[in-house]
């Protein structure tokens, strides 16, 4: 298959919804890693059923669902209890995220988004991504945003800012940045940049050959085939 994935991460506050919009714009296949997570435990599903047995029904609210905020209370305060809830809901996400992927790819997309909040954190999933981007904002306007967003003081934002991993490190690891720090139209060139760029990936020379190839005849087929897989 040429079809290849691309983390997409940023920071709170750092702008990775309005460059999520732009590549839903331009039809870019993007998986949300946070929708996933949500739809994985509705009611009646199997995690939904193995958090009650774990956590009791005191986390639910009155329809039904589970109370976010409660349940993130109790995993914040005991790592036990958020590795306990990982290990139920992580298999689903990723169960989901597969059956995402394989749908892109029968529709013949080229390469797939997965927008995943916590890439660079977990690490664990950067290594099934051919590229990792990273939607980055300079300190002054991420904290400038948040206060504004969430109505927080100084202090609070700064808290919640310094509770994630730091932009400029996450930096050093991808293999490719947005620059939300500026207004929206300097970042909608930036996203129409990288989409041009993975478009026309190296990642695709060997189709685009293969192609070629077939109108040219057989003969030349074989021989790129040759090629492809002595090399």
């Amino acid at each position: 298959s040429t079809m290849f994935l691309v983390g997409l991460s940023g920071g709170i506050a750092s702008g990775k919804s309005t460059v999520v919009a732009v590549l839903r714009e331009l039809g870019c296949a993007v998986i949300d890693a946070d929708v996933i997570a949500r739809e994985v435990v509705q009611p009646h599903s199997k995690a939904h059923q193995q958090i009650l047995q774990h956590f009791g029904t005191g986390i639910l609210l009155e329809n039904g669902e589970i109370n976010r905020e409660a349940l993130g209370n109790i995993i914040f305060s005991q790592p036990e209890k958020r590795r306990l809830l990982n290990s139920i809901t992580h298999p689903e996400i990723l169960k989901e995220m597969l059956k995402q992927i394989l749908k892109y790819f029968v529709l013949g997309y080229r390469y797939v988004i997965l927008d995943i909040p916590l890439l660079f954190e977990t690490r664990g999933l950067t290594k099934f991504m051919k590229y990792t981007v990273l939607v980055y904002c300079d300190p002054p306007a991420q904290r400038a945003r948040l206060m504004r967003r969430s109505g927080l003081d100084a202090a609070a934002a700064d808290a919640r800012i310094s509770s994630q991993l730091p932009l400029e490190e996450k930096r050093q690891w991808a293999t490719h940045v947005i620059d939300n720090s500026g207004d929206r139209e300097s970042t909608r060139r930036q996203v129409l940049q990288l989409h041009t760029r993975l478009e026309d990936s190296l990642d695709f020379l060997w189709a685009r050959l293969a192609a070629g190839a077939a109108v040219a005849g057989l003969g030349g087929l074989l021989f790129l085939l040759l090629r492809h897989f002595s090399s």
